[in-house]
């Protein structure tokens, strides 16, 4: 990821944030208990927002990102470590975490099968996983549009899929989808999921 996105990500994102999605990260990032993993934590936008969690640990790939997250540690009202990983190769034990998080991620997320089955490794039996993602819309029309739209979009936006069906992706590998709600027709989602008994 470029240094120039790091640096501008913020500023393009800010409208939208302090708008909708602040209030939907707060309502999602409430129910992160215990010791937390947040998958590509980008510029820390969540880090202020952990109230339940013990302990937060955030990986991230970009060192970009994370110069601009250190900026919003001073924020956090939990104790949060940054560690440069990627989420297709977490260096944790087996069922380490009681939840892990992810965030307008899985868009970027260059191999998402193999990231999945990481959170999973990763995630206790009780755990949950916490996902807050745009996906590709329902609309037939609109999800098409996504489609065409994405080879360039991803040029523009540092590998960012606008048609990723990432809610199909984590049933394919057995997790449980519960209390998803949709925002924006369709275009965001919010999502809880569970490993499968």
């Amino acid at each position: 990821m470029g240094r120039a996105f790091a640096d501008w990500y913020d500023f393009f994102m800010s409208p939208l944030e302090k708008s909708k999605f602040k209030g939907i990260r707060k309502n999602l990032l409430d129910k992160a208990n215990g010791d937390v993993l947040e998958i590509g934590a980008g510029t820390g936008v969540n880090f202020p927002l952990y109230k339940n969690a013990e302990k937060v640990i955030a990986i991230e790939p970009s060192e970009y990102m994370i110069e601009e997250s250190k900026r919003k540690l001073e924020k956090a009202t939990v104790p949060i470590q940054i560690i440069p990983a990627s989420a297709e190769q977490l260096p944790f034990e087996d069922k380490s975490f009681d939840t892990v998080v992810a965030t307008l991620v899985f868009c970027t997320i260059p191999d998402v099968d193999t990231a999945i089955e990481e959170m999973k490794r990763v995630c206790k039996p009780s755990g949950r996983i916490l996902l807050f993602e745009h996906v590709k819309m329902d609309n037939p029309m609109l999800g098409k549009l996504q489609v065409k739209l994405t080879p360039v979009w991803k040029k523009i936006c540092d590998g960012c899929c606008l048609d990723r069906n990432t809610i199909e992706s984590f049933k394919r590998h057995g997790l449980i989808i519960e209390n998803m709600e949709s925002y924006f027709s369709g275009l965001f989602i919010t999502a809880e999921a569970r490993l499968e008994k």
